[in-house]
């Protein structure tokens, strides 16, 4: 019998193309006289900046970017970096944020694999592509962003202000959703990095989820400390424009800068690495707390529960998310529990280092035990792999078929983390599967000694990787940036983690030293696996 149900057809009345593109329609009618951006002297509205971004798309087409094309986009967090994450889609061109403080081999890998056709460069950071260009062996045509806040040099490419002079054209949505929107590069801690496309469908919903899982309000003033290299900014320049709210910039990422931005203008959200959350506390001392409270968003790293407490008492309510760039960015959440407002501080900051449960439009986040094929129990302790499946995944790996199957091998995204599921459902990461350290048999979280180390008052920065052992196979090896000024000695550090963990689990030496960290405040510990393997 055939059901009456299947007459009925998508049409365009009831079957629309996800795409953050409509929230920019939205905050151009709903939203027009309120302010949308502020740097510095400037101040713009909705309609201002909506006006923009529509002669700016027609200006990138003028000088024939066009549907599917790569173009690369090497700025600070500015407002014109802002406005391209709506007039880039808008000519349905792919947009590829560059990552400011890569080396100029890596940028030239990724112009190259991405085969963009433009770069739009900001002026401070010519140098740098010219380096990029010379290792490539050709140049491509550039776009350059004048930012009076810091003049530079100039390759003689056309202004992006020129651009905003075009006569703008209407917004349109994609034909199809999956459409790709941008591609990303991962981090590259691990070999060359990959090109992650992502799709309009998945901007769409990534913003939806988060707002709901933030509890965004309407009309928050944001501050942009995550580089909006990083996963588009985790899908928070959409965000705010659905919510009609204000981008506020500071153009560098300095603690006495975004403090000071956070009290001139009434910043209600941002979001910021572990690393960013520890700078601000120290630069922040003992002033009084922030009244009310300010919403921040975490991840990139587990922060140490040091840091958690120290920011709470700062007046900043951090919520830790975790996510990776092939996810668009965040998809599981640290909620809050209100059984846990009872507990100490330290209590509350142990937990609130969970990495949690899946973000409201993920479809399913599991911990996965990959020789079995099962989710691990829910003890604590049982190790599995992070596995996720839903619609803020990526479309695949840019022209690596093979990278892409074996990342979505049985129908899930495998995340290559090792995480145990606590019996409240949520989920905590033990480990990069590649960071355990298996010493005689025992696995050893170097998460977890890592965390020891941060409660140190001499430690700035740890990283805790595998070291070679004639016995055990391997041990723990901490390198330790220490704050300015202080002193401490190998045996007093691992002293100080024997008094707080398992014997075995405390590292068996210590080396000092400035650790090296990508653009986006994670410490690279295949760097530092490599120098523990030559170490006696």
């Amino acid at each position: 019998m055939r059901h009456h149900f299947e007459a009925l057809q998508k049409t365009r009345a009831n079957h629309v193309p996800l795409s953050p593109l409509s929230f920019l329609r939205r905050a151009e009618s709903l939203h027009g006289t309120r302010t949308a951006v502020i740097y510095g002297d400037i101040r713009r509205s909705w309609a201002e900046t909506a006006a923009r971004i529509r002669s700016v798309a027609a200006g990138l087409m003028g000088l024939g970017v066009a549907k599917g094309d790569t173009v690369s986009v090497l700025s600070p967090n500015v407002p014109e970096l802002f406005e391209l994450h709506f007039a880039l889609p808008l000519t349905g061109a792919v947009m590829n944020t560059l990552n400011t403080r890569l080396e100029p081999e890596t940028i030239a890998y990724i112009l190259d694999h991405a085969d963009s056709k433009l770069v739009i460069v900001d002026r401070e950071l010519v140098p740098l592509l010219s380096k990029a260009f010379d290792l490539l062996g050709r140049t491509l045509p550039v776009v350059e962003i004048a930012d009076p806040a810091a003049p530079g040099e100039s390759l003689g490419g056309p202004t992006y202000e020129a651009l905003a002079d075009t006569a703008p054209m209407p917004i349109l949505l994609p034909e199809d959703e999956w459409d790709a929107i941008a591609l990303n590069y991962t981090s590259g801690t691990s070999g060359r990095p990959k090109g992650v496309v992502y799709h309009h469908r998945g901007a769409y919903l990534m913003a939806l989820g988060a707002g709901t899982a933030w509890q965004v309000p309407p009309y928050p003033v944001y501050l942009s400390v995550v580089p909006m290299f990083h996963c588009n900014g985790w899908g928070h320049p959409w965000l705010v424009a659905m919510l009609g709210g204000t981008f506020v910039f500071t153009r560098i990422p300095a603690a006495n800068r975004i403090l000071e931005a956070i009290r001139t203008h009434g910043v209600t959200h941002f979001g910021a690495a572990p690393i960013v959350l520890q700078m601000l506390a120290e630069a922040e001392g003992n002033a009084a707390p922030f009244e009310p409270s300010i919403r921040v968003m975490t991840a990139g790293a587990p922060p140490p529960p040091s840091v958690l407490e120290k920011t709470r008492a700062m007046g900043f309510d951090v919520m830790q998310v975790y996510g990776l760039t092939e996810t668009f960015g965040h998809i599981s959440q640290c909620l809050w529990q209100e059984a846990w407002d009872d507990l100490s501080p330290a209590e509350q900051a142990e937990l609130q280092a969970q990495q949690g449960i899946a973000f409201p439009m993920v479809e399913e986040v599991t911990v996965i035990d990959r020789a079995s094929g099962q989710p691990v129990p829910r003890d604590g302790t049982t190790q599995g792999e992070i596995a996720i499946r839903g619609n803020t995944v990526m479309s695949g790996y840019y022209k690596d078929p093979e990278a892409t199957a074996k990342a979505f091998e049985d129908g899930w995204f495998w995340s290559g983390d090792g995480a145990v599921v606590h019996e409240n459902a949520y989920m905590q990461i033990r480990d990069r599967l590649k960071d355990v350290i298996i010493s005689g048999g025992e696995n050893i979280s170097s998460v977890e000694v890592e965390a020891v180390l941060y409660r140190h008052p001499a430690v700035q920065a740890a990283a805790v990787v595998a070291k070679p052992h004639e016995k055990w196979g391997e041990v723990p090896c901490a390198f330790v940036e220490l704050r300015d000024g202080a002193e401490v000695t190998a045996e007093d550090l691992i002293a100080f983690c024997r008094t707080r963990l398992a014997g075995f689990k405390a590292p068996k030496a210590v080396i000092f030293e400035t650790l090296p960290k990508t653009s986006t405040g994670k410490i690279q510990k295949f760097q530092l696996r490599d120098r523990a393997k030559e170490l006696e």
